[in-house]
């Protein structure tokens, strides 16, 4: 995941919106951090889930990026306060399905999903889980 995320962090512009969807441990934070690295911004990358949001700085003159774990906001207005800097920054929001529409015209969504056991298994205990497990990446450009 950090691999792929290090590719797309190279792609990516002051401006974009990045929402990451999957279940824990699909590799959402993980894809973060690749994406940041990418970007050349400062770490380390982290679960913003305690603070909803944290800004890394560039570290190469380019946008900082702003992570922000919207699982505990209840709606698109407490996303919407937070203020952040769309137009100046790559922002990834991590649970932010449905909570991101009228905050830009356009975005990227991408859906992660990770094996468990024999399937995509909620019920599997966290010891069935593997890291290195590949995950099934889905990409979608909103408005399709």
């Amino acid at each position: 995941m950090e691999t792929f995320g290090e590719k797309i962090g190279r792609m990516l512009a002051p401006g974009d919106l990045l929402v990451l969807t999957g279940p824990l441990g699909a590799g959402k934070t993980t894809l973060t951090r690749g994406i940041a690295a990418g970007l050349g911004v400062r770490g380390p990358v982290q679960s913003p889930t305690f603070v909803i949001a944290r800004t890394h700085p560039s570290l190469v003159d380019g946008p900082p990026l702003v992570h922000v774990d919207a699982y505990r906001l209840g709606s698109a207005l407490e996303l919407d306060d937070l203020d952040i800097d769309l137009d100046g920054s790559v922002v990834i929001v991590e649970w932010g399905r449905g909570m991101v529409d009228g905050l830009r015209d356009r975005w990227w969504e991408i859906e992660l999903e990770r094996p468990r056991g024999d399937q995509l298994d909620v019920a599997a205990p966290d010891a069935e889980l593997d890291a290195d497990a590949p995950r099934t990446v889905t990409v979608t450009r909103h408005p399709r």
